[in-house]
């Protein structure tokens, strides 16, 4: 069955322009004060490469204006590894032999304290695709606990209807990330081989009626090395505008995960490498000044070390993709993919210092919470 996309989502001819862009038409899309999508093809182009030290002294230039020097700081909790779909790239799809666990209250309590005393106060809760262990209702009381504790909870899971997130709004969930994964119908159907997530249409306005219930920000991204990253890259532009045209008051995330090695040994196959990462974030952040650009510890250190303050804004540190791993890591088990950046939070929070950027741990524009008796409230 064919996938109609909605109108909003059309690209018209920028895929083919993007490839046949000029010198001139990138150096005038690099000094634009409002990038289009006629803009945003040229500095998405690998021709715009001959251009790179340009778009990263602009893309610097942008964040500082916007952002200052700081660096927000999050970290992710994975509360299951259940799973019915099957996601061809992902290490928890629900065909690969590795034990199955989600998080009891007890444990859960216990990495919440964990991370607290490490200083957080931006927590993202993730789980695999919805399932009877780990479904709606499991999420929803997990939220509710976490949001007694952290300033700002988000959650990383399953597509949902507008009345499940209006629930989680109302237990103290302010956002959700949903990567589409991939734009292209085609490539979608290929690398979602079961599940609910098949439904191409449903996850892609499940941002949309996130907004609609109440949510405060959504993040988007594609999964880069799936498909074409031009044409995904154009989809992702568009699905933004369209977002906060409908939404102005919300906000809108972008982040850049690329395929890591996991169970299964999936090889993407459209590789996307440091050069053609650094100029699609060095794009966004020319294209969407105000919009926080978000990088995590899928990459290197040396990778996230030097695209910090040019255009990215917010990184997770000190991340685990096991259930759980923070207060007492699962011996042997395996993560959703690798983590490429091991640091501590000590050892990246100095090295983002030395190239003078301040990490940042507390949302201080989070509705306020009343501190808990978890830990003491001055904790980290």
């Amino acid at each position: 069955m064919t996938t109609v996309l909605p109108s909003w989502l059309d690209v018209g001819e920028w895929p083919s322009r993007s490839s046949a862009t000029g010198d001139a038409a990138t150096l005038s899309a690099i000094g634009s004060e409002s990038v289009g999508i006629r803009e945003f093809a040229s500095l998405i182009s690998p021709h715009a490469d001959r251009f790179l030290e340009n778009m990263a002294q602009r893309a610097m230039a942008m964040t500082r204006r916007h952002f200052g020097r700081t660096i927000s700081l999050y970290v992710p909790l994975y509360l299951s590894n259940h799973c019915q779909g099957g996601c061809a790239y992902c290490g928890f799809a629900s065909d690969r032999s590795i034990p199955r666990h989600k998080l009891d209250r007890a444990v859960l309590l216990s990495e919440l304290k964990e991370l607290k005393g490490m200083g957080f106060e931006n927590l993202l809760l993730l789980t695999g695709e919805r399932t009877e262990e780990s479904g709606f209702d499991y999420l929803l009381e997990c939220v509710s606990l976490a949001s007694r504790h952290f300033h700002n909870v988000t959650v990383e899971s399953f597509a949902m209807t507008a009345a499940e997130y209006a629930r989680l709004v109302k237990a103290g969930c302010t956002g959700i990330t949903l990567y589409q994964e991939t734009y292209d119908p085609t490539a979608y159907s290929v690398f979602h081989r079961w599940g609910p997530k098949r439904e191409f249409l449903f996850r892609l306005e499940a941002p949309e009626r996130a907004l609609a219930a109440g949510m405060r920000t959504v993040g988007l991204g594609v999964l880069f090395g799936l498909a074409d990253p031009i044409l995904d890259c154009l989809r992702l532009y568009r699905h933004i505008h369209h977002l906060r045209k409908k939404f102005w008051q919300a906000g809108v995330l972008v982040s850049f995960p690329r395929i890591r090695t996991q169970q299964g040994g999936f090889q993407a196959p459209c590789p996307v490498n440091d050069t053609a990462l650094a100029r699609l974030i060095f794009a966004f952040r020319l294209a969407l000044p105000e919009t926080p650009l978000v990088l995590s510890t899928r990459e290197s250190p040396a990778f996230r070390d030097g695209i910090a303050g040019i255009g990215i804004t917010r990184m997770s540190v000190a991340s685990r993709t096991t259930v759980g791993g923070y207060s007492a890591p699962p011996p042997g088990d395996t993560g959703q993919f690798d983590v490429n950046d091991q640091r501590d939070v000590t050892t990246f929070c100095q090295a983002l210092r030395a190239k003078g950027l301040e990490p940042v741990f507390k949302n201080w524009d989070s509705v306020f919470q009343p501190s808990s008796d978890l830990v003491p409230a001055d904790a980290g």
